[in-house]
């Protein structure tokens, strides 16, 4: 069984045993989460499509580690201007293990 979550102003297609990194969520290593605006849920045999979300589907997850991504440079400059400014940015990310995709009824 897979499902599409939306998080972090991202979709991420997700099956049992996945792990991913989101948006930084908050919690410590070994937390629960609860991914509940879920967009699609399916198996091999039928796919259900939320109309924006699908009704009583909840995706669990497991907090893994809080983490880093690695750095993205953000280089400006003007020619014959002398001018350059240089500047680094690392995001903040949560990584997760997919526990379960579930759909109440």
């Amino acid at each position: 069984m897979y499902a599409v979550i939306r998080t972090g102003g991202k979709q991420y297609r997700v099956e049992k045993g996945d792990i991913l990194e989101v948006e930084r969520l908050d919690g410590q290593a070994g937390d629960t989460l609860a991914f509940d605006e879920v967009l699609l849920i399916g198996d091999e045999t039928s796919t259900e499509v939320g109309k924006p979300l699908v009704a009583g589907a909840v995706v669990t997850a497991t907090l893994v580690n809080q983490t880093r991504a690695r750095k993205v440079l953000v280089f400006k400059m003007k020619r014959r201007k002398t001018y350059r400014r240089k500047r680094g940015h690392r995001q903040m990310l949560t990584r997760v293990r997919i526990v379960s995709v579930d759909q109440r009824q």
